[in-house]
């Protein structure tokens, strides 16, 4: 609640570390200071605990939604099947992601049952913080970017469309928004064939090429350069207008091109808010 009080925005974002989801299928999940997540050895899943194991964040969802004012939507989120299986099979972050490519190009049957699996309990987590009261979710695929065009069809785009058909036929008016963080030309193809409502773009678009292939087909969300924000003043002032003179005319959501890092200065995030509304 804090930034929204703070800043003001039109919505607010309920983050959980996308690793709830291997979280609440059995498989043991940590952080290592200076290291990040560290996943143990890839076992027996149990899509059957997932909605217990997620309780917390449905209650949650409910007590932000009764704490925020009418006219702040809420947005829920999970992280999309193809990256949280790059950590289940990795261990954690990974720089190459030799070990779950591998997996996926030399047994795609095998693979493809680890990502039945989080098909459907991703399907249930945002189903069940839709049912908590947020009022649209959202797909983070922050490592789509590292698969070539077939494997990015089958473990991204493919995913991505079951959990959007599911999602719709339970909870008719929901908006889904997607996130193929460094997708590159295949975001064309992510947002023909995906079936969601609205596509997050990274920092690393042409502004002309996203309004031509992609708000012409639907809303588009971004794309700040998160170190601009960090920096501030003349530069980020320079981005924004230009994002604002390539993308306002048509249906947009000014936000950043990936998570605002710990470093930001919270003066210049209003610096930003004060600049968009202007």
């Amino acid at each position: 609640m804090q930034p929204i009080r703070r800043f003001g925005f039109d919505a607010a974002i309920l983050f959980a570390d996308i690793l709830i989801v291997p979280h609440a299928l059995g498989q043991e999940v940590g952080f290592r200071e200076g290291e990040g997540p560290v996943l143990g050895s890839l076992g027996e899943l149990h899509l059957a605990a997932v909605w217990e194991r997620a309780a917390p964040v449905f209650e949650t969802v409910r007590r932000v939604k009764a704490a925020l004012p009418k006219e702040i939507a809420l947005i829920g989120f999970a992280g999309a099947p193809w990256t949280v299986a790059t950590y289940m099979v990795e261990g954690g972050s990974s720089r190459d992601f030799a070990q779950v490519k591998r997996r996926a190009f030399s047994d795609p049957a095998g693979f493809s049952v680890l990502m039945e699996t989080l098909i459907e309990a991703t399907t249930l987590y945002l189903s069940g913080q839709i049912e908590a009261g947020v009022e649209a979710v959202q797909l983070f695929d922050s490592w789509s970017g590292v698969l070539p065009e077939p494997e990015f069809r089958r473990w991204v785009i493919q995913p991505t469309r079951q959990i959007a058909e599911t999602l719709k036929a339970r909870h008719p008016g929901i908006p889904l928004i997607g996130f193929p963080r460094g997708a590159g030309v295949m975001y064309e193809a992510y947002v023909r064939e995906s079936g969601l409502d609205a596509v997050s773009v990274d920092a690393t678009l042409p502004l002309g090429w996203v309004r031509e292939r992609l708000q012409a087909q639907l809303p588009v969300q971004g794309n700040l350069d998160p170190i601009l924000l960090v920096t501030g003043g003349a530069p980020m002032e320079r981005a924004v207008r230009e994002i604002r003179a390539a993308l306002g005319d048509g249906p947009f959501v000014f936000n950043l091109g990936h998570g605002i890092v710990p470093e930001t200065p919270p003066e210049h995030v209003m610096q930003l808010v004060e600049l968009v509304r202007r």
